[in-house]
């Protein structure tokens, strides 16, 4: 099963790429809990966990996989973001997980996946490189909260079948 985490809580771009992913992969679960998160602080990296941070951890775990997409806010990762990745560390379910990312940004987001890759790789990850890539959505490459362009959507599944043998 292949997690689908989106870094942004808006509707946009990176919602509909997972989702286009949800649609195109059977099984694949839809991670919605972003905003649910409590703020990271480590003194409450302990049992009893929030709700929010358990069942993040809990899809982890359960998890063969996890693919993010993010947008750079303010040359960075959004704050929202970070917070839930911060919270993937002190449980250790991430841990030697395949994980990879799409970039759907027209102008790219080569800070905010750099800062990724950092927190990916310090969380032990195991970053799928052939599944990391940038396909940028204009507005008129989605409709109804999916990717509508054939040839998007076919490198979106690309992306998909690179990271599920991994």
């Amino acid at each position: 099963m292949i997690l689908l985490i989106s870094g942004s809580l808006r509707v946009g771009s990176n919602a509909a790429a997972l989702r286009t992913v949800h649609e195109l992969v059977p099984g694949s679960v839809l991670f919605d809990g972003l905003a649910m998160l409590p703020h990271f602080n480590p003194d409450d990296d302990a049992e009893p966990l929030h709700p929010a941070v358990a069942a993040l951890r809990s899809a982890i775990a359960a998890a063969d996989a996890v693919l993010f997409c993010t947008p750079e806010y303010a040359g960075a990762l959004p704050g929202s973001f970070k917070n839930l990745l911060d919270w993937t560390i002190g449980g250790g379910e991430i841990y030697q997980k395949p994980v990879a990312w799409i970039n759907v940004s027209v102008r790219g987001a080569e800070a905010a996946h750099a800062s990724l890759r950092t927190v990916l790789g310090y969380a032990g990850t195991r970053i799928v490189e052939d599944a990391v890539a940038h396909i940028p959505l204009p507005p008129e490459s989605m409709s109804g909260g999916l990717v509508t362009d054939p040839e998007l959507r076919a490198r979106i599944a690309d992306v998909v079948a690179k990271l599920v043998p991994a």
